[in-house]
């Protein structure tokens, strides 16, 4: 069982790079569709690294208040909200109000988890939990250069990811026994 807990944390570590790479790929096709500049990327990215802060810094009191797989599940729902919220905005407007939760989903689930694998685990388990991250952070722009060489668009791309991080949050509800 503790080693299914390990695979599931990992495929969390994998669900967690998915969308930090994908506004780099997407954006020269969004940035045209929203009639914005190119730097307004800067602002989106700006929102999602604040809210990931502020939520790396409050993890340490969320998961002694309600627990590591809790936290992993809320903040990978809220994640996977935000994604979607990025699939049906079609303003600048609307994608900087989604990178909230974006934000503040990415940060708990970060350290919630890098905590738990640094006093349940052997060392060489975070060089992976890592790479596994990496994996996440690879796989992201290939899924969203799919919707948009299929000519489904950034949004979709967004949606694909989005559905992911939804089965991940399923995965991780009913593991939380674990």
């Amino acid at each position: 069982m503790f080693q299914l807990l390990l695979a599931i944390i990992y495929l969390a570590f994998i669900s967690l790079g998915l969308p930090d790479s994908l506004l780099g790929s997407a954006w020269p096709v969004m940035y045209q569709e929203l009639h914005v500049p190119v730097s307004y990327a800067g602002g989106i990215s700006m929102i999602i690294a604040f809210g990931t802060i502020i939520s790396s810094l409050l993890s340490d009191r969320l998961t002694r208040r309600f627990g590591t797989g809790l936290v992993t599940a809320g903040s990978v729902f809220m994640t996977a909200a935000a994604l979607f919220g990025f699939s049906i905005s079609h303003s600048f407007l609307a994608l900087c109000i989604w990178a909230v939760p974006y934000g503040l989903g990415a940060g708990s689930v970060d350290a919630s988890l890098n905590n738990y694998v640094a006093l349940h685990y052997e060392s060489r388990h975070m060089s992976w939990l890592h790479c596994m991250w990496g994996v996440g952070a690879s796989l992201g722009p290939y899924i969203m250069g799919f919707a948009l060489t299929g000519g489904k668009g950034w949004n979709m791309g967004y949606r694909y990811i989005a559905i992911l991080q939804i089965i991940l949050t399923v995965i991780l509800i009913f593991s939380l026994p674990l």
